[in-house]
């Protein structure tokens, strides 16, 4: 039994050892292949016409693509926080000057107070404006 495990083992061995000098011999081969398409290439094309080249580089972008689209993202999140905050901010002291007004007498007229929402909505719109 002991003998047949042995014989096995060899069988399982041997052809890890073929698969692993088939996958050796591919990648040499590949390699070759590359090799002289490269110098193909380079011989056929100019240097910023070479088609291997330009793969490369459409990958390269590709990648860099994903990532600032995810970056862009981010900022833009990041921006309209800033502009919720910034309107959230000037309406909070709107008020607060409206209440103070109040307090100390001074008469606030509806149009005032139109108005200033209006210059606020163009305070922001235009900071969004110049953003972009």
């Amino acid at each position: 039994m002991g003998h047949r495990n042995h014989h096995q083992d060899q069988n399982h061995h041997q052809a890890a050892d073929n698969l692993v000098n088939l996958f050796t011999k591919a990648k040499h081969d590949l390699l070759v292949v590359q090799y002289r398409l490269e110098k193909e290439f380079q011989q056929i094309y100019p240097d910023n016409a070479n088609p291997m080249k330009l793969v490369s580089r459409i990958k390269k972008i590709q990648e860099e693509l994903s990532s600032l689209t995810e970056q862009c993202r981010e900022l833009l999140s990041a921006k309209q926080d800033l502009i919720d905050k910034a309107r959230t901010t000037l309406v909070g002291n709107r008020n607060l000057l409206q209440r103070m007004q109040a307090s100390m007498g001074i008469p606030l007229n509806r149009d005032e107070k139109e108005s200033e929402s209006e210059d606020i909505n163009k305070l922001l719109f235009s900071a969004i404006v110049q953003g972009n």
